[in-house]
């Protein structure tokens, strides 16, 4: 199995990137409208503050979860023991955002939401009948200036051969949003794992964007789209010297949206956050 890159101008493009996502939890595609400039800046101005010491200044807040979030205490994905091998940077609108590289990353949060809002439709107007029946709103109206969409600026630094025992860059997991959006990183790494149970690579050149399907939206569609595992592996030979820059925006919908009979956006997020130790 492979996981195919789909061209955003093809007319058929929202079908086959809906299909993708049925199937395997991602899609892929090129010629889409966020400036690969932008990214490239993104990628170098955010290298340079992760190798600062001005990252420090802006530690997260436990209140907001806004800010600097060091490796010590980097995540450690459900089911793992072992903390992932990165460092990361939470950016909200309302939150603390070093100036000099605000312009640029706000930017993109910009870009990168109204894409969503887009490939929301998408999915929903291929959504079958008697599932899109279970959408309590339009899944665009879902995310519409909501405050929770969180954007991610992570840093996987290069392998020095210390690294904890059965510790990767970041162990299999599933998204707790609606959809994620992420830029293809400067370097390789992503995985999805198929329905058989196998690993493969997630298309990385540069100047893709990749997406896929979160927990919420699996909640929402009653399971038609599912939200599949994923993992960033170690790099291996010359590439352990190199960093990882990466840059998901998790499209989170508004706290009072009703993603089924059983949850809200809130409730879900609030369990899922105990869940990981998170609150």
């Amino acid at each position: 199995m492979k996981l195919n890159t789909i061209d955003y101008l093809a007319p058929d493009s929202a079908e086959r990137f809906v299909e993708s996502l049925r199937e395997t939890g991602f899609g892929v595609l090129s010629n889409h409208p966020i400036q690969k400039q932008l990214v490239e800046d993104i990628y170098k101005e955010w290298y340079n503050f992760f190798q600062s010491e001005q990252k420090h200044d802006f530690l997260f807040k436990s209140e907001t979860h806004d800010g600097f979030f060091p490796a010590s205490i980097s995540e450690t994905a459900k089911g793992n023991n072992v903390k992932d091998i990165k460092e990361y940077y939470h950016v909200y609108p309302w939150g603390r955002i070093p100036d000099s590289l605000r312009a640029n990353i706000l930017a993109y949060y910009e870009h990168a939401n109204t894409l969503a809002a887009e490939l929301l439709s998408w999915i929903e107007k291929y959504t079958p009948a008697d599932v899109a029946e279970k959408y309590s709103i339009p899944l665009p109206d879902m995310i519409a200036q909501s405050q929770q969409t969180l954007l991610r600026i992570l840093h996987y630094p290069p392998m020095k051969g210390d690294e904890e025992m059965g510790a990767i860059r970041a162990a299999a997991h599933e998204d707790i949003n609606l959809i994620t959006i992420l830029p293809a990183a400067n370097e390789p790494g992503l995985q999805v794992k198929t329905k058989t149970g196998e690993w493969i690579d997630v298309p990385s050149d540069f100047g893709s964007i990749i997406i896929n399907i979160g927990d919420m939206l699996q909640e929402a569609s009653g399971g038609y789209f599912p939200s599949t595992s994923h993992r960033v592996i170690n790099p291996e030979g010359t590439d352990k010297t190199k960093s990882r820059i990466s840059l998901p925006l998790f499209l989170h919908p508004n706290p009072e949206v009703v993603l089924s009979e059983r949850y809200t956006a809130d409730s879900y997020l609030q369990e899922r956050l105990r869940e990981l130790g998170v609150i």
